[in-house]
Formats: C-alpha cells, structure tokens, sequence
C-alpha cells in the first residue's frame, strides 16, 4: 500500500509490523507523528489535529486490559467496546468485534499495541481515512493486499449479504480477482473496487427482484434496494419520499431501469448538480430556477441527463412543494459527503433541543445574547479606528465660508499630523473613553435589531427577500440613534476642543451636564437621516458581499468577513456623508463669527448657500475611512464570537460560519461525546458508522438468535 506520509497516515507498509515492543521489524520511532509545521496534513488543510504521544500513551493505559511482559495491550473487545463504545458489551456479537478490531491489529495477533493505536488515530487524520480504514477491515491477514478469499470471508458475515446474497462467481469479481480468483488487490485498487461493487450489487439487486424480466421493479423493491444498498445516498427526507418519487410522483406503482439508474447517478453527482445551480444563479444561492433555466445551465455538462434533471425537480416539489429550485433544496437532497468541521469553540451550550421548543422566553435570551456578543464587537471596531474619526470630525467641523481666519487644517492628512504635533498620540483618543460607554449599546442594539428583524422576514429555507433585508437594516438603524445621539454630541465636543489652544480641558462629564438631557438629543433627526440609510444600506450589502465571498462550500473565512464588511461599508459610508455634516453642524458648539443652525433644514440651507454643495461631502473620505475598517472590524469580531462562543437558540446562524471539509462520504451524524476521543479518534464513530453506510459492510452487533429489547418509554 503507497504512502506518501506514513506517519501521518498512520499506516505501516505491506508485510510489515506496528507491534513495536513485541516486533522488531518496525521500529517505534518510524510510526511517530510528524511535527505539524512538516506534516502535510495539517489541521489549518481542514483535517484533524494529531494528539499528543503522551495523551495517547495515557488513554491506551487506562482501556489496555493485557500485559505481557510488562507491556500493556488492548484486546479487539477493549477498543471496539471499551473506547469506541460501538458495539455493546450485552450479547455481542464475538465475531464482529474480533474482526473489526482486526482493522486496528494489523499484526492479526489478537492483540492491539500502543504503536497500532497511534498508527490508526494518525490514520483517521487523512483525507481518504473511510477507504483506508475499509481496507484494513478485508486486509485480515496483514500483508497489505486483498484477496479473493480475504473478501468473500468479510462480505459474507454482513447483514446486507445475508438479505440479499452477492453472486461471487460473476464476471465482476473475475474482472478483479481474475478468472481463477488469485489476484491480490492492492489499497488504490481496492478503493475502486469497493466504488464499483457497490454499484454492481445495486444492478443485481434489480435484476433479481425484476423476476419476469420486464426491466421493471415494483416501488416497494425500489425502496427497499435504496434503504439496503444505497442508504448512503438518502437524506431523511429523500427516504420518506422514495415511493412517491419512485414513478415520477405520479404516485404509480413500477420503476424501469433507466430511471433507477438515473436516480442513483442523480444522488451520486449533486455535486455537480450544485455547481450546475450555481452557474445559472452567477453565484446566487437564493436565486430561483427553473426546469429550463437548469437544463439550459447543464447544457455544458453531458454528465446530468435530461432524466436526472426530471428527477431533480420531482424531489423538490415533493420535499418542498415548488416548481423551482434554490440552493438550499439542493442541500436537502444531496447526500451527507462532509465533516462540518466547526472552528474550534471556546464554548457550546444547546439552549433548546428543537427549533420547534423556541418560546418567547427563549427568543429574549437569544436576543441577550447577540447584544452581549455586539458590544464587544462594537468596542472593538471603535477603538480600531477611532484615530480616523477624530479627524474626520475635525475636518467636518470646518467652516470655510466663514471670516473666522485661515483654515486650520488643509487635507485629512495635514489634521492627523497637527493632532499628534500640538497634542500628541494621546490626542487622537480624545472622547474614547465615552464613545467606548456609548458604542458598546450602539452598535449591539444595532446588530441585535437587524438580526430579529431579518428572522422575521426570513423564510424556512433561509431566504429573505431585498426588501426584507432593506427593511431589517432601516430598522436597525433608527433603533441605535437612542445611544447613537448623546454619544455622538459628547462625542464631538471633546474631539473639537483641542482646536482651541489654551482652553479648558473638557470632561465628557461636563459635556453632559451643560447640554441636560433633551440637550444630548440636540440633532437627532439629522441622526435619523444618516443612520436609517446607513443601515439600510450597509446590511444588505454585507450579507451579499459576503455571500459572494464565501467559497464553494459556502464558508467564509475570516480574511472574507473582514473585506465583506470593509467593502459594504464604503457605499453606505459615502452616501449618507451630506446627513453627518449637517449632524456635526448642529451638536457642535459655534465659536465666535461662526454661522449656528437652527434643525436639519436650517443647516442645509445656510451651508448651501454659504459654502456651495461641496460642502456636504466634506470627510467623506475620512468617513469612508473610518467607517468601512470600522464595521469590517466590527463584524468581523461579532461573527467570529458567534462561533467561539456557541449558543443553539433553535433560530438562524450566521451564513458562512460553518466549514465543510470533503471528506469522502462521511457525516459527523454520532459525534463522539466520549473526552477520550481525542485527535483523529474524534471521528472513529462517522469511520466505523461510514463503513457501514457507505459500503453497506454492516457487521451484526448481538450474538446470532438475539434480539434487544428497546427500553420502555
């Protein structure tokens, strides 16, 4: 068997030993884990991380029940039941375990040595571990091929065999094996062998169950060979529909061969079906399709048949009652082929065990909890450009139609070099400590706003209408003007009082006491016109900038995150900039021989006839400056705390926070409770349970005449 990374993989070479103390032909030192920085199969490529020497030395010690001159083992029963809790210890089945426990033993010696145990976990860490580990399963002599007889021995104890009986004799497995059944198989070949027989063993179950041969199955048989054979291609949903889907929906009672094969190569290549919706959408993954739009799209692909497309479009109006397609369809249909390998979480807490438990009570606490999470993102975005805004305000506040004197400040960049020349670096935090007090609520009542109002407007199968996304971000927007307003007039008294040389140093304490309360609210409905539009604007566009930016797995990195924010903050920022001068007119104090204004209309007026429309665009760069890092950063942090810290509230998540790894077929459907389970053992279960999924090898748990009782209610 090739391997281009042993230790990685895991895997010894053909005729070799992993026995370690007990064989001298492989050394200990050849099966130890590469560091990671020279493994090629580092966790940061989407896999696993391999667990440490130590923490496996001492979680082999603790389930290994056999020593033997001093050294300790595991037997077949202590891995596959002990450890993996795979099968139970009540009326096993002995020979199951034993031969499943084989895949571990790859000296066949009835003994598992902590060298094989590492050697699998590092194993379960690459790419193709289903296949591989499916290999060791017939590989029951430990030379590293497969023979025919090695085959016939596993296949013929599985419970699918026993239902429906493979003929071994046919020109299939002489193809392979050859005509007198010697050939050896190695682990590349294998992995298409299994592929193929797996197909062939659905053709002859139709065969046989089309007794008089008119190349017709009855919809029951056609359930049936899907649930035995094909399980691994069925969706719950797909499975509760197959004899309604069995004859076009049309509710008839007979499936031909052509349409079983299309159907099977349909669930095979929703893959490609997916790529097929995405290249008629232009990347669209809420956009509907019809028939014809799709089979206009897979002109170029001659894989998918007009049949296939047929077939397509009956599940979806069967599973959602509809003559078009989304993505989110396709996502129901398609088989489970990837681990959903969830940025590593600081901490996960189930809130509620179904979205249907959702109550009132429930909907308060997600709601807490966004608010929480948006403060912190809010306090961070701020701090990350404050400097930015200071001289945006300094340059807004700026009369040039006045007989006040020379302008202090030529560009945005001559003001940042005045700040830090007459004040200092400090000088650019002037007002941080309330805009801190302030932006927190700000900016989580924002977030928290949009995210209900866009549950409200978004449907079961996680669309949402423009207007609806529109309609969400208005919303947000002029809920935050409450902390918005009196932050940002505090604001800009303190960032504006440097201007003035030898004047008292202002506190935000101050601020507060000479405006009153009705006076923190000085300018509001200017706020209104500048945060409404923002808003409105800016969430709608990070969502799609986003979407876009996620990768064909629809997941978004970080690095996407922070340039979707970045990016849908520079239209939103420069469009709304007329509003922020009038805002920043109004809640500054006039000096002396300065124009003062009385309401947004009053500001508009004088400053358009004073100082020309150019006037209303005043730090529009410096706003876009500001604001598109700002909320960049902003979102970025809220999001990403969203996955650190995990709460299931039964309602949306965040779209892109999930990163599906290919992995060969296998879903993390039996998640490993188990603390023990650690490095690449954190997926030994979606392995085994793959085994017998996939390939059908499902291996009878419970001894021959048993049969276990569930327990009562």
């Amino acid at each position: 068997m090739p391997h281009a990374c042993p230790p990685c993989s895991g895997l010894p070479g053909p005729g070799t030993s992993a026995k370690g103390a007990k064989d001298t032909e492989t050394p200990v030192s050849n099966l130890a884990p590469l560091p990671a920085s020279s493994c090629r199969h580092k966790a940061s490529a989407g896999y696993l991380k391999r667990a440490s020497t130590d923490q496996l030395q001492d979680i082999f010690n603790k389930y290994a029940s056999e020593e033997v001159d001093g050294v300790k083992y595991m037997r077949a029963g202590d891995f596959i039941q002990r450890f993996l809790g795979f099968i139970p210890d009540k009326d096993f089945n002995e020979e199951s375990v034993k031969l499943l426990g084989g895949i571990v033993d790859t000296s066949k010696d009835g003994l598992i040595s902590f060298p094989e145990f590492q050697a699998f976990e590092g194993l379960l860490c690459v790419p193709d571990a289903l296949y591989k580990t499916a290999f060791q399963l017939f590989d029951t002599n430990g030379n590293g091929m497969v023979s025919f007889d090695e085959f016939v021995e596993v296949v013929r104890k599985t419970t699918l065999h026993q239902r429906m009986p493979f003929n071994f004799d046919g020109n299939f497995i002489k193809l392979y094996f050859g005509k007198d059944k010697k050939r050896l198989i190695s682990y590349s070949e294998f992995s298409q062998f299994l592929h193929d027989f797996h197909e062939v063993y659905a053709m002859e179950a139709f065969r046989k169950s089309d007794k008089d041969g008119s190349g017709f199955i009855s919809a029951m048989d056609f359930q049936d060979i899907m649930v035995s054979i094909k399980s691994h291609l069925l969706t719950k949903d797909v499975k509760a529909n197959l004899v309604a889907a069995a004859s076009g929906g049309s509710g008839g009672h007979r499936v031909s061969f052509p349409y079983f094969m299309a159907f099977n190569s349909l669930l095979n290549n929703m893959e490609l079906i997916k790529r097929i919706y995405l290249n008629a959408t232009n990347g669209n993954r809420n956009q509907e399709v019809t028939k014809e739009e799709f089979l206009h799209s897979a002109q170029m692909m001659s894989q998918i048949t007009p049949l296939e497309v047929d077939i397509l479009f009956v599940l979806c109006h069967l599973l959602h009652q509809t003559s078009r397609i989304v993505y989110s369809d396709l996502q129901s249909i398609a088989p489970e082929q990837y681990f959903k390998q969830i940025t590593n979480r600081l901490a996960e807490i189930k809130a509620v065990s179904s979205p249907e438990e959702r109550g009132a009570v429930t909907q308060v606490l997600e709601s807490a909890y966004r608010f929480t999470l948006g403060s912190i993102a809010g306090a961070v975005g701020a701090t990350a450009v404050y400097p930015i805004d200071l001289v945006k305000t300094r340059m807004q506040n700026q009369r040039s139609g006045s007989f006040v004197g020379e302008l202090m400040y030529r560009n945005s960049i001559d003001c940042f070099k005045k700040v830090i020349r007459h004040e200092g670096v400090t000088g650019l935090y002037r007002g941080l400590v309330p805009q801190l007090m302030g932006v927190a609520p700000e900016k989580a009542i924002k977030l928290t706003v949009n995210d209900l109002v866009r549950d409200k407007f978004t449907d079961k199968k996680g669309n949402i209408p423009l207007w609806g996304e529109i309609l969400s971000g208005g919303c947000a927007g002029g809920s935050q003007v409450i902390f918005t307003n009196p932050l940002e007039i505090v604001k800009i008294r303190l960032q504006v009082a440097g201007e003035i040389a030898n004047s008292t140093r202002l506190s935000a304490w101050s601020v507060v006491r000479e405006l009153g309360f009705f006076g923190l609210y000085k300018g509001s409905k200017a706020c209104f016109l500048r945060d409404i539009p923002f808003s409105a604007i800016y969430f709608p566009a990070y969502a799609h900038v986003k979407a876009k930016l996620a990768d064909e797995n629809g997941y978004n990195h970080p690095l996407t995150l922070l340039l979707a924010g970045a990016i849908a903050g520079i239209p939103a920022a420069s469009l709304v900039t007329p509003a922020d001068v009038i805002k920043t007119r109004l809640q500054v104090v006039a000096r002396q021989g300065q124009t003062t204004y009385n309401g947004v209309i009053d500001a508009f007026g004088k400053i358009m006839k004073e100082e020309g429309p150019r006037a209303f665009w005043k730090g529009s760069v410096a706003r876009v400056c500001r604001s598109s890092p700002q909320f960049g950063v902003t979102l970025l942090t809220y999001e990403i705390l969203q996955r650190l810290f995990y709460v299931d509230f039964g309602g949306t998540r965040p779209a892109g926070s999930e990163l599906n790894v290919p992995a060969v077929g296998i879903a993390d459907e039996v998640k490993s409770t188990n603390p023990d389970h650690v490095g690449g053992y954190q997926v030994a279960l979606p392995i085994f349970q793959g085994i017998e999924s996939k390939f059908g090898l499902c291996l009878p748990k419970f001894r021959t005449g048993y049969i276990p009782v569930k327990p009562s209610s």
